[in-house]
């Protein structure tokens, strides 16, 4: 060691000029200050922002050597370091034990100790408030922890907190008070009783400790810091004795030293040079006293190179007061454009899918390197997904989020099903994850899951829980080893499902029964496989170790809270990726470059980023208080932005809309297209190409099929409402009755509008069974006096469970009241002059004169009879819209017609035989009307062309060319089953290309 350090001494500061690449001229300038002697290097200490800024300098080093050994300086990352890798980095001396600060809290003992703070909260801030959610205590945990970590980089006090409101906003701001004192008064408390810090105090400790010593006693050997902007005042002080040491510089990165004195001193939070210019102040130095780090021939070409367009960025970028001076520049277009492109895109995918092309055609030129830099995490996971349809695996700096991998998504959709007893939906999406596999036979298995979704969730939702998935099954028509194969599942789900349903109990014990679960399901083997896995296992260890920290918990609770436990975690992959493709955020970006940089999703609110809101305080508060402004992330960002454009080629993208929502352009781009009008495009059309990947040479729809099934195989018994579809869409009558297909009720299915059908005739035919009896003359004497409570009753009955759904309560129940009332009215009132002869009754009957034998079925709603005439009335009731005269008169609706014919054939079950002179619609509206009559006119010719029609087309179908067509005629079509099965959109799309009507 030598003398302590002059405070007054000259800072040695250095700055690598935007359009180089800042790891290589680093590695560059020190191996030239080492010389020859690769012990020099050796003894050299290199202070870097981060353990990736570490990770680029390393690999710096690697490229310049292409033989031999190599002894590299000792690289130290600023922003995590701790008192041993001081030691060991020869930083500092011994320190005693008694000199050391307390360790940091573990994160996850912090995030737990601070929710059970907040579920000790009263929410609401009056004592009528409710407890807080633990999900949602664990996510105000997290802005608090932020809001601690903001204070302490700061190096501020809470003590004048309460002075920060005005009177205007006392009592509001007394609300946020009793909740910051969790930070300002229990946690202090609680971080005394840990004997730990806060990581962000621990680490300002560790760095001021560190600052005086090498005050006190400077190091013989070099120390360099580079790269570091000093955002953090800890940083910052350690950078202005690194500065002043006898073997000491500071390398910064991009300083602009050409700005024009009247910019630099209008520099605002959101301009890129801003952080560096109050960096320097810090560092009580100028603009003027900070040298150019040595550069080597190429790196110097490469400056040179790129200079006008480097030019061009500050001129863009300079500050609004000084804009005025855009007038007299001048641009050097040719230069500034060389190597920058911009390509605006249509959609989030495309843009995604137009970078995947220009990384994947990087590869073609060896050794070429291509990076795309990035804040959108969504455009990155698009990247990645794109690249991987070349097989591409890609490194992505910020990782990716743990709990979208999979072993996580099964966790929290086996969570989800537990807390939701086990509904359909929740539990096929758990167990059809490919994780799920139900012990040592997973086709067993899977198909056991298969079984239960056609056989046994559709339709109405079964009862809650196992017990009620338990009788659905012994309902059900299944086998034997289905039925022990659902057992040995439900004794699986069996421990999830009590200690999700049971009482509030510690957190440990839940997690313990969900891992066991999973582990059961899935088998320990594939659900910790691979990085996820382990990233996983790791969590969960980390959470279960601070699980008892937090108060008891209700299981219903426990998937809301496990993702908030799980949403900060990422996964970075450590081997498999691509060498020479990469994603960066924009900080990774800031020290290194690739052949091609390609900055992605340029959209305001994205890059730069929304600055958001304070949670807490608002900005002149913040102000006040001594926070920097939120607006100091976009001069950030800027400055990240400013460095990656001086790569050798550049392109930038963004999507015109995200998720259907249109965008705006990022500022920066806005600003060039103000200065110089639009940016080349390039020669290359890449959104064109991108396009084409996914577009086939030719398109030939498939023409309307036609099949033509033997004659034997064709169906020779249909109902009236069959013989309906068999002449609108003979296709679905195919699909149906020949080739035996059926569509699958809907999973957890609400009741649809045919229910509603079915509900309302199985009322009214319940109460005609039971009343209909004392339908005589003196209807009005012999009526029920109960008649309306046995509707009503028959109602519920028919409803049944379907009642619970809110949608059937609050809107069908109501209207079928209604048509309970005017139903009553109109058979006490109006029909005294007809006898109820039948309801909900069959019919059968073979038709005569045809090519083949067929018979005709049908159930007619309701028939009665004329007391004087002995006619018959044959009534359908329609909760839908009754089928138009248009299409009755043109036989496209010949139900009522045909049950005609079958009525006065004697064919319906107790139903003489007799003239019908009337068919009838009864429109169940529950409106005004709430029934409303539709009566057939003509009904004998509608009778007889019913018969006729139904004969031609028995005739027609009996020869074996006739093929099946799919709605023959579309003007009286309607949408139908099978539809997709025919493919119609795409030959309707054929057809109507074609011109043909």
């Amino acid at each position: 060691m030598t003398a302590p350090a002059d405070p007054t001494a000259r800072p040695s500061l250095f700055s690598i000029p935007t359009g180089v690449a800042f790891a290589d001229a680093l590695a560059a300038g020190l191996e030239a200050r080492a010389g020859d002697d690769p012990q020099r290097l050796a003894d050299m200490t290199v202070l870097l922002p981060n353990r990736r800024a570490v990770r680029a300098l390393t690999e710096a080093f690697l490229r310049r050597r292409t033989a031999g050994g190599l002894l590299l300086p000792r690289m130290r990352p600023i922003g995590d370091v701790d008192e041993q890798e001081m030691m060991l980095a020869g930083l500092t001396g011994p320190i005693a034990a008694d000199a050391l600060p307390p360790p940091a809290i573990a994160e996850e003992r912090r995030r737990m100790l601070l929710a059970r703070q907040v579920m000790a909260w009263r929410g609401g801030g009056g004592p009528d408030g409710g407890w807080l959610a633990p999900g949602q205590a664990v996510r105000l945990a997290d802005k608090l922890a932020h809001l601690l970590d903001e204070v302490e980089i700061e190096g501020l006090s809470f003590d004048r907190l309460a002075e920060l409101a005005p009177d205007a906003l006392a009592a509001h701001w007394q609300v946020t008070l009793d909740l910051l004192a969790i930070v300002t008064t229990h946690w202090p408390a609680v971080l005394a009783a840990e004997g730990r810090l806060d990581p962000a105090d621990r680490r300002n400790r560790l760095l001021a400790g560190l600052a005086q010593d090498w005050t006190a006693r400077p190091p013989a050997r070099p120390v360099i810091a580079a790269g570091s902007t000093g955002s953090i005042p800890a940083t910052a002080a350690l950078l202005k004795v690194v500065a002043r040491l006898p073997a000491g510089c500071v390398v910064l990165p991009g300083l602009d030293r050409d700005m024009d004195a009247d910019s630099w001193a209008a520099l605002t939070h959101t301009h890129p040079q801003h952080t560096l210019k109050h960096l320097l102040d810090r560092l009580g130095a100028s603009r003027q006293e900070v040298a150019d780090w040595p550069l080597e021939p190429a790196h110097r070409a490469a400056r040179d190179a790129r200079a006008a367009r480097v030019a061009l960025v500050r001129a863009a970028l300079r500050p609004e007061a000084t804009t005025v001076g855009w007038r007299d520049l001048t641009v050097d277009r040719p230069r500034a454009y060389d190597g920058l492109r911009r390509i605006d895109c249509r959609t989030l995918r495309e843009e995604a899918g137009v970078i995947a092309l220009m990384m994947r055609e990087a590869l073609e030129t060896p050794e070429r390197t291509a990076a795309l830099v990035t804040p959108d995490r969504a455009l990155a996971r698009h990247v990645r997904a794109e690249l991987a349809r070349w097989d591409i695996t890609i490194d992505d700096s910020a990782g990716r989020p743990l709990a979208a991998t999979p072993p996580a998504t099964f966790l929290r959709l086996l969570a989800t099903a537990a807390a939701q007893a086990f509904t359909p939906v929740p539990l096929l999406a758990a167990l059809k994850h490919p994780l799920a596999a139900g012990g040592p036979s997973p086709a067993r298995f899977r198909a056991l899951v298969r079984t239960l979704d056609r056989h046994v969730l559709r339709g109405a939702r079964p009862g809650p829980g196992l017990d009620g998935l338990a009788e659905a099954v012994a309902a059900a028509t299944l086998d034997d080893a289905d039925r022990d194969s659902f057992a040995r599942l439900a004794r699986m789900l069996a421990p999830l499902e009590d200690a999700v349903a049971g009482p509030a109990g510690p957190l440990g014990p839940l997690i313990d029964t969900h891992v066991t679960v999973a582990e059961h399901l899935a088998g320990p083997d594939r659900l910790w496989a691979g990085e996820a896995g382990e990233a996983l296992a790791t969590a969960l260890e980390d959470i279960r170790g601070a699980a008892d920290l937090l108060p008891e918990v209700a299981g219903s609770g426990w998937p809301d809270l496990f993702d908030a436990l799980l949403a900060p975690r990422v996964v970075r992959p450590r081997y498999g990726t691509h060498p020479r493709l990469t994603i960066w955020g924009p900080l990774e970006a800031r020290l290194q470059q690739a052949d091609l940089m390609i900055l992605g999703g340029l959209n305001e609110g994205v890059w730069p980023p929304d600055p958001g809101t304070d949670p807490w305080m608002s900005r002149p508060m913040r102000a006040a208080f001594g926070l920097p402004p939120l607006d100091r992330r976009i001069g950030q960002s800027a400055h990240d932005f400013a460095q990656a454009l001086g790569a050798p080629e550049v392109v930038l993208t963004r999507a015109e809309k995200v998720d259907g929502t249109p965008t705006v352009p990022s500022r920066w781009l806005l600003r060039l297209e103000a200065l110089v009008g639009a940016l080349p495009g390039g020669t290359r059309p890449w959104r064109a190409w991108f396009a084409a990947l996914d577009t086939p040479d030719a398109v030939r729809p498939h023409p309307p099929p036609r099949p033509t099934p033997p004659v034997a195989a064709r169906p020779a018994k249909l109902s009236v409402t069959g013989v309906e579809q068999w002449m609108r869409d003979p296709y679905g009558i195919y699909a149906r009755h020949i080739l035996g297909l059926a569509r699958l009720d809907p999973l957890d299915a609400d009741p649809s509008a045919a229910d509603r059908g079915i509900f309302m005739h199985d009322a009214l035919d319940g109460f005609l069974r039971r009343v209909g009896p004392k339908f005589d003359e003196k209807i009005g004497e012999d009526w029920p006096a109960d008649a309306l409570d046995l509707l009503l009753a028959e109602g519920r009955r028919a409803f049944g469970a379907a009642l619970a759904r809110p949608a059937v309560w609050a809107f069908w129940w109501p209207r079928f009241e209604k048509v309970a009332h005017a139903f009553l009215a109109r058979e006490r009132d109006e029909r005294t002059g007809f006898e109820l002869i039948g309801s909900e009754v069959r019919a059968e009957l073979p038709i005569a004169g045809t090519a083949r034998p067929f018979t005709l079925t049908a159930k007619a709603d309701r028939i009665d009879r004329d007391r004087a005439t002995g006619a018959l009335e044959i009534i359908d009731y329609k909760t839908g819209i009754p089928p138009s005269a248009k299409r009755i008169a043109a036989g496209f609706a010949p139900q009522l017609p045909l049950e005609g014919l079958l009525a006065e054939a004697g064919a319906f079950d107790g139903v003489p035989a007799a003239v019908v002179d009337r068919l009838v619609f009864w429109r169940l509206r529950g409106g005004e009307p709430a029934i409303e009559d539709k009566a057939i006119d003509h009904v004998r010719d509608q009778i007889d062309r019913a018969e006729q029609g139904l004969k031609r087309l028995i005739d027609t179908f009996a020869r074996a060319r006739t093929p099946y067509l799919s709605h023959p005629r579309p003007a009286y079509a309607r949408p139908g089953d099978y539809d997709h099965l025919a493919r119609i959109k795409e030959w309707q799309g054929l057809l109507i290309d074609s011109g043909t009507p």
